[in-house]
């Protein structure tokens, strides 16, 4: 899907979620054991393939849908769920479009989704279900409670990972002030972070899905995951080779994303990701940090002075090693702001030394 189709696809699950009107009307529909199509968005796309039916054009309501699907043919409302324009339509889309659907209704769904690029839902009156089309997708709408199930179970997968992600970022910090950096602790820490994002993205759909029944969900999730993309950028950003194969931050999110489950676990693939090249024994092969992601961890320092930091010294050693002198050569350190920098260093250093071998 498109970047649009899938804000399109976000937004009609948003407007079909639990506690929305259109869900109402929805579920009013299942219950009364009746079955409908339903066309979201009415345009000149929508209308040329309309025939028979009614020019209703009321403001929705969930009990208006529910009376007018008793008849047969499909029902137009507007994209925002707030006007009823047609019932009792019979829909005729291109025969040509391919569909692996069965069913009548849910063929038509599917062709007229993909014609008009309009959302078109379906319920089915034997199977008991409903199906939402966005342009080639069809996705089912799950209960409440299905999808609380399976959003706890993949939120007790995240605190785990959480976990296990704060174990090795803790170990690249005491590995980056020692020095002792290798291109295979970079990608274990880009993997793990990978790995949350992902569990991040599925369990933020399933918050999406939820509505109102998932604003404690999204209050954990945000919790959990606080911080994640700012650890994500500074360790890509400290690692990331200047004139390297992969040239902004932008590709090598990119480049992960690309990656399949399988490959995901293979750190060779995680590393090349970033640029590294992999060939033999390069995985513990030694690197050093920008500093960029340590610096960040200093209370109160602007983003600003962190990168006039970073380009000064080049990399962490030789910023680890500066005096105040010479962190006041940075433009816009003073003595002050030195002091800061330099104290907040040293007790970054001692803390993750003491965390790695205590």
């Amino acid at each position: 899907m498109t970047e649009a189709d899938e804000d399109l696809f976000r937004a009609t699950l948003a407007a079909v979620a639990p506690g929305t009107p259109l869900r109402d009307g929805l579920s009013r529909i299942m219950r009364g054991n009746t079955g409908a199509l339903i066309v979201m968005g009415y345009d000149t796309r929508v209308d040329a393939l309309c025939t028979g039916g009614f020019d209703v054009n009321i403001e929705f309501s969930a009990t208006r849908l529910r009376e007018l699907a008793k008849m047969d043919g499909a029902i137009i409302i507007d994209a925002n769920v707030s006007r009823i324009h047609k019932a009792a339509v019979q829909l005729v889309p291109d025969p040509m479009i391919e569909t692996t659907e069965s069913g009548t209704r849910h063929r038509t769904a599917e062709r007229v989704a993909r014609q008009t690029g309009n959302p078109v839902l379906s319920v089915s009156q034997s199977m008991h279900i409903i199906a939402l089309y966005v342009d080639g997708r069809r996705h089912v709408l799950r209960t409440a409670s299905e999808l609380l199930s399976q959003a706890n179970q993949a939120m007790q997968t995240l605190e785990r990972y959480t976990t296990r992600l704060t174990e090795v970022t803790g170990a690249l910090s005491a590995l980056e002030i020692e020095d002792l950096v290798t291109v295979r602790d970079v990608a274990i820490v880009l993997q793990r972070l990978e790995m949350v994002r992902r569990i991040h993205a599925e369990i933020a759909e399933y918050v999406l899905e939820l509505g109102v029944d998932g604003r404690l969900l999204s209050l954990q999730l945000e919790e959990l995951t606080a911080g994640l993309d700012d650890s994500m950028r500074t360790v890509i950003l400290d690692y990331l080779e200047p004139d390297g194969a992969v040239e902004t931050y932008t590709d090598v999110l990119d480049n992960l994303a690309q990656l399949d489950a399988a490959e995901l676990l293979d750190l060779g693939h995680v590393a090349k990701s970033l640029g590294f090249p992999i060939v033999g024994e390069s995985l513990d092969a030694s690197v050093g940090p920008r500093g960029l992601r340590i610096l960040s961890k200093v209370p109160r320092l602007p983003g600003a002075i962190t990168e006039r930091l970073v380009e000064h010294f080049g990399s962490l050693q030789p910023l680890l090693a500066a005096g105040l002198d010479d962190l006041m050569a940075v433009e816009g350190v003073g003595e002050l702001r030195a002091r800061m920098v330099r104290e907040g260093l040293s007790r970054l250093a001692e803390s993750s030394i003491l965390e790695r071998y205590v």
